[in-house]
């Protein structure tokens, strides 16, 4: 249950909103083969930001379960992957960020 949410410096989204749109199937294709899991366990949302400009326009954050096979380099070539996708549409810094939930703690209704 991979939940991304990409936050997008406001006046950055205002001009790649079509391109961040269109490069989201690519971010689930990446994310489902690193994290093994089918596309419909994904969750993907771009949100705008007012943010400093000092701090990385584009901000990525992932909560995932965990897993045997999600060790820190499998998560390290997953982020340098949407890292590159997102560099790519916006030619801006990308900071990613991945953070594995606790089970016992964890809550989700649907």
């Amino acid at each position: 249950m991979p939940n991304v949410k990409i936050f997008v410096d406001e006046d950055l989204l205002a001009v790649q909103k079509t391109g961040l749109s269109q490069v989201l199937t690519r971010l689930r294709d990446i994310v489902s083969k690193h994290l093994e899991v089918h596309h419909s366990a994904c969750q993907f949302a771009l949100l705008p930001v007012v943010a400093l400009s000092d701090q990385p326009a584009v901000n990525v954050e992932i909560h995932i379960m965990p897993h045997p096979s999600r060790t820190k380099e499998v998560l390290e070539a997953m982020g340098v992957e949407v890292q590159k996708e997102l560099r790519d549409v916006t030619g801006k810094p990308v900071a990613f960020r991945c953070t594995q939930l606790d089970p016992m703690t964890y809550v989700a209704l649907k």
